[in-house]
């Protein structure tokens, strides 16, 4: 698979996410303590958020992209 084919795929994917769920979210381990026996651990939920906008934008550059790297090889 082309190099720019592969950017224009995750463009493309990108602005999928960004305008059906309007984001990405992740878990992220902040701490871990080990008392012996018991295990403590402090996980957030974080959200990276895509503005419906830049997602309708990612999603056209994508398929241009893979347009432009069919039509180039």
């Amino acid at each position: 698979m082309k190099p720019l084919m592969l950017v224009g795929i995750v463009l493309v994917a990108l602005g999928a996410v960004g305008l059906l769920y309007g984001g990405l979210t992740y878990t992220k381990n902040k701490e871990s303590v080990d008392l012996g026996v018991v295990d403590l651990s402090i996980s957030e939920k974080e959200r990276l958020t895509i503005h419906p906008a830049i997602g309708g934008v990612l999603l056209i550059a994508g398929v241009a992209v893979v347009a432009a790297s069919r039509r180039s090889g």
